[in-house]
């Protein structure tokens, strides 16, 4: 399971994505901005390939808040989904 410790702060994603993965899904941080209000976008996929070698239709996607709180909300999406994602890498 994902916890706040696993992840970098805020600050961090403001500069670059944020990337890693945990027993077989990946994910990735991403700051987007739609209608000029900052949004955490959270990226899920399986192993074993990369962001961009993986197919999109192959990533799952959520927006949150850019804030701690939407990093919490995100963080319970994303083990929420561990386990459809991780079915998909043994598919």
């Amino acid at each position: 399971m994902l916890t706040r410790e696993d992840f970098l702060s805020l600050n961090f994603v403001k500069k670059e994505d944020f990337t890693g993965s945990f027993q077989g899904m990946r994910f990735m941080l991403h700051q987007e901005e739609i209608e000029e209000e900052k949004k955490l976008k959270v990226y899920l996929w399986s192993e074993p390939f990369g962001f961009e070698a993986t197919p999109e239709e192959e990533k799952i996607s959520q927006l949150f808040p850019f804030s701690e709180e939407g990093l919490a909300e995100a963080i319970n999406w994303m083990n929420e989904n561990y386990e459809h994602i991780r079915y998909k890498k043994n598919e």
